[in-house]
């Protein structure tokens, strides 16, 4: 069973790898299946797609080609710590109460 992703959605990354290394961005959505995340604005791709109609609304849906982000490996991106803006690795330790918290290993603080 693989270990579970430590990088959320609205985390800030840090891209460590691929052509929008050292540019950071918020992760809009995660693929933990696939062990990919989709940050804003970075690894933009380009879709086709046909117009479509649809019969009961009178509305279509427009064709064209459209942006979009791109999934990246997790394995190529570092959360970035809200304290200091530095790149860094995440642990998880149980508190007290028994709940599991992400904090940072570059200064000790809680993420969550």
């Amino acid at each position: 069973m693989a270990r579970t992703m430590r990088v959320r959605r609205d985390d800030t990354v840090l891209v460590t790898a691929g052509k929008d290394k050292g540019k950071t961005g918020k992760v809009i959505r995660t693929e933990p299946a696939r062990h990919r995340v989709y940050v804003e604005g970075l690894n933009m791709i380009k879709r086709h797609q046909r117009p479509r109609s649809i019969k009961d609304a009178q509305k279509g849906e427009a064709g064209g080609i459209f942006e979009m982000e791109g999934p990246i490996d997790v394995s190529n991106v570092m959360v970035v710590d809200p304290q200091d803006n530095k790149p860094t690795r995440i642990g998880v330790r149980v508190e007290d109460d028994g709940k599991r918290t992400r904090y940072s290993k570059r200064t000790g603080n809680n993420l969550d």
